[in-house]
């Protein structure tokens, strides 16, 4: 009867929270001072400072670099698999405990929310990371399929 598996995820659970929630929500008197501080710390985050953030938490390093909506869909994401983990833990606690011939499939279940959960930590870094690279990127670029292949246009600046 092995218990401990839902406990450590329950605890991580309870930690990621912690974490997430401690965030002030005010704006301190240093951060008064500045006029603009949205922009300044979107400008100050490189592509590798929004990998580790990502890394560290899903959809953060999207959230520094200006996207919100990309980033709260990994923080969506983040929940799903942390919760879904969690329940297969438990449920395969509890096949083990009461004998149930479906343990093996119980906790293959486990592992594959594990890897899902991981897999998002590393997709969200990487997304970060070429997408701080890409912010400068001209917005007004078109590519177009043509009939005889593939034309690009970028409007110029009139003098």
């Amino acid at each position: 009867m092995r218990r401990t598996g839902g406990r450590a995820v329950g605890r991580m659970v309870a930690l990621v929270a912690f974490v997430l929630s401690a965030y002030p929500p005010i704006r301190l008197t240093a951060q008064a001072a500045q006029t603009d501080t949205t922009t300044d710390s979107v400008r100050h985050v490189g592509p590798v400072g929004a990998l580790w953030r990502s890394l560290l938490v899903p959809g953060w390093g999207q959230a520094a670099t200006g996207r919100h909506v990309t980033g709260a869909l990994f923080v969506i994401w983040e929940g799903t698999t942390m919760y879904m983990t969690l329940k297969a833990s438990q449920e395969a606690d509890y096949f083990a405990a009461a004998g149930l011939p479906n343990q093996t499939s119980k906790r293959q279940e486990v592992q594959d929310w594990l890897v899902l959960w991981g897999f998002n930590h590393l997709f969200a870094g990487a997304e970060a990371y070429v997408a701080a690279h890409l912010r400068d990127f001209p917005r007004e670029l078109k590519v177009r399929a043509l009939p005889g292949g593939v034309g690009v246009s970028l409007p110029l600046p009139h003098p």
